[in-house]
């Protein structure tokens, strides 16, 4: 252990981190076999108890790999306004007549389901009112 100010900060055992290394041959992930592997080898350490310092590290490390290989192979467009309005009437058993009154007549509500309007700040402040979800969610 390493003492700074006062206090104990446990430091990594590099002969057994290299170890743990050499074993697992953690890389930048290329492939979805790699990608399966890499998962595979996080789910062992996760569900591993009283894991060392030197798991603990590894673990962090091939977590960061596999968000790597993920954000630049599973991105995930962020869905319209329109879209996460019409999901959530149809979760909540909704239809385009009850909303009149929350954010506007009949009109404006088609008008902002088929995408011809965009939904308002204050629209958006009372849908998230009303459906009980973040407002954010509309803008």
């Amino acid at each position: 252990m390493t003492k700074t100010i006062g206090k104990m900060i446990p430091t990594i055992d590099t002969k057994i981190y290299s170890h743990l290394l050499s074993k697992t041959l953690p890389k930048i992930i290329e492939t979805e076999t790699e990608y399966q592997q890499t998962l595979e080898k996080v789910e062992q350490l996760t569900f591993k108890k009283n894991k060392t310092l030197e798991e603990l590290n590894l673990l962090k490390l091939l977590v960061l790999l596999i968000e790597q290989y993920e954000q630049e192979n599973y991105s995930i467009e962020k869905a319209k306004p329109q879209e996460i309005l019409l999901h959530l009437m149809d979760s909540n058993n909704l239809r385009q007549a009850d909303l009149v009154g929350i954010i506007g007549s009949s009109g404006v509500i088609s008008e902002v389901i088929n995408g011809k309007r965009n939904i308002s700040i204050n629209q958006a402040k009372a849908l998230g009112n009303f459906l009980n979800v973040p407002a954010e969610l509309f803008i």
